[in-house]
């Protein structure tokens, strides 16, 4: 019996130690930060109080300028914060082959889902980058236009019915931006016939929506997986709910059996990827298939509905940049035959701007993720960073930073002028990354979510109403960033001329 109680005590003193020398790293090393609680570290808020972005961003402000990045501890794992504009570019284009991993969980043998292209590492994610950025090249977006422009004018029908139905003209705009571009996606990624718009109910609505509530564990587990991902591979952990896994399995298995037996093809992504599939130079596995499947549909799905709810959201406060962006739609509209051709939406200057302000105040991934894999040297040797270190890009701190952005919580469109740009340093606008890993689906996304906003804005005025919220909630459970309790505005058609 005393030999068990001396090896307990030696293994909590073992422990004890270990606790401590970890959440002593940055003070070992003489490096800034906010002093750790076990066993969060530095997310005793988080998801609790505070969203990730409401922890990040007061230390970026306290910080920046005194250094390139700042400690922090992402429960018991030190992490970097990176405060200063020309680290962050060398991080995401300069040195980039040492920071081509986002050190995230993927465990593809028992995890199917988990093995897509924004969590896989370097190493497996170059091959499968370079085989699918073909997909995404502005001819194949030229040839789904016409797929999105279709759904774009259901989405004018849909609002239309709900209009003459909802009391006063209130609705609530989230749940039937977010069918639109299940829709766009389910066909464009799918072939599928997906019925979201007309029925809230159909399945992709439904799965989409859960694939950012439903997970295999609580959230203490799922945080020890993203902090310790190489850890939780080793125990055969997996973080995608059974379910959701179940139905892209099926849904992408019977796509991909009905057009191999009945030799369909179509100029989609998922052509490209049976094309892949059935090639001996370019061969990837069904399960590959499923996983990119997965991410195509989900991050097009969360990503282009809440930027076209938030967009919505500011253009009710500011009736006249919507007015503004309904002349110039009308205008070129005129040159175009009042046909909405490729051309055309390429033509939308304003509408442009009106997106990348909304993605500035509102990037739907509010922070990237990196993660060393060599020694990399810095001019002050105090701040080299050692192998296996991960890096927070803080987007939503640095998209707030009013040397960058003046009056940064104004919404102002002309901020993305050619000229504005021009003056601002690179890596100032991040909703899509930038360098190498930055999102290859960044044409896709901006084409959806003009050729919503053009359809929508053309056709009705959007104005607040005593519903609509004052100031948004965020989802403290969702790492992205989206609100809770929706959002309800007064929606009036507008009889044309």
């Amino acid at each position: 019996m005393e030999v068990y109680i001396a090896l307990i005590g030696i293994i909590i003193s073992l422990l004890y130690f270990y606790i401590k020398h970890t959440l002593s790293y940055w003070k070992r090393r003489k490096i800034p930060h906010e002093t750790p609680h076990f066993p969060l570290g530095n997310l005793k808020e988080w998801r609790k109080t505070k969203h990730l972005v409401e922890i990040l961003n007061p230390i970026y402000a306290k910080y920046k300028g005194t250094s390139p990045y700042v400690g922090f501890y992402f429960l018991m794992r030190p992490t970097i914060i990176a405060l200063d504009l020309n680290f962050i570019k060398n991080i995401l284009i300069k040195d980039f082959d040492k920071f081509d991993d986002r050190g995230m969980f993927n465990n593809e043998d028992v995890d199917i889902l988990s093995g897509h292209l924004f969590r896989l590492d370097g190493h497996k994610w170059r091959p499968l980058r370079h085989k699918l950025t073909p997909t995404f090249t502005s001819g194949k977006m030229k040839f789904m236009f016409p797929t999105v422009v279709s759904v774009g004018a259901t989405l004018v029908k849909v609002f239309e019915e709900n209009c003459l139905t909802a009391k006063d003209g209130i609705l609530e705009i989230t749940d039937i931006v977010g069918r639109f571009t299940a829709d766009v996606i389910g066909t464009c990624a799918f072939g599928l016939e997906c019925n979201s718009l007309c029925n809230p109910n159909a399945e992709f609505c439904v799965y989409g929506k859960r694939s950012f509530i439903d997970h295999h564990h609580g959230k203490l587990i799922d945080g020890f997986i993203e902090a310790f991902p190489s850890l939780a591979h080793k125990l055969h952990m997996r973080q995608t709910h059974t379910d959701l896994e179940k139905f892209y399995t099926r849904i992408v298995k019977e796509t991909v059996e009905y057009r191999e037996k009945n030799k369909i093809e179509r100029n989609d992504f998922m052509h490209l990827l049976i094309e892949m599939k059935n090639s001996q130079e370019n061969g990837i596995t069904l399960n590959e298939i499923i996983a990119q499947s997965f991410v195509f549909f989900v991050a097009g799905y969360e990503t282009s509905s809440t930027t076209m709810a938030f967009a919505l959201y500011e253009l009710a406060q500011h009736q006249d940049i919507q007015e503004k962006m309904r002349t110039e739609i009308s205008e070129v509209l005129k040159r175009h035959n009042n046909e909405f051709t490729y051309e055309f939406i390429n033509e939308l200057k304003y509408v442009k701007q009106v997106m990348y302000e909304t993605l500035r105040k509102y990037p739907i991934l509010p922070h990237l993720r990196r993660r060393s894999n060599a020694h990399y040297t810095m001019a002050d040797s105090k701040y080299d960073i050692e192998v296996d270190t991960k890096i927070i890009i803080p987007i939503y701190a640095i998209h707030y930073d009013p040397d960058i952005y003046p009056e940064p919580h104004k919404f102002i469109p002309e901020r993305f002028s050619d000229e504005e740009i021009r003056k601002r340093p690179a890596c100032s606008w991040l909703p899509f990354g930038e360098g190498p890993r930055n999102c290859i689906g960044l044409r896709f996304g901006k084409m959806q979510t003009s050729i919503g906003l053009a359809y929508l804005i053309k056709n009705f005025k959007f104005s607040l109403c005593n519903e609509t919220p004052k100031e948004l909630k965020w989802d403290l459970s969702n790492l992205l960033l989206s609100f809770v309790n929706g959002l309800y505005l007064k929606v009036e058609r507008i009889n044309e001329n």
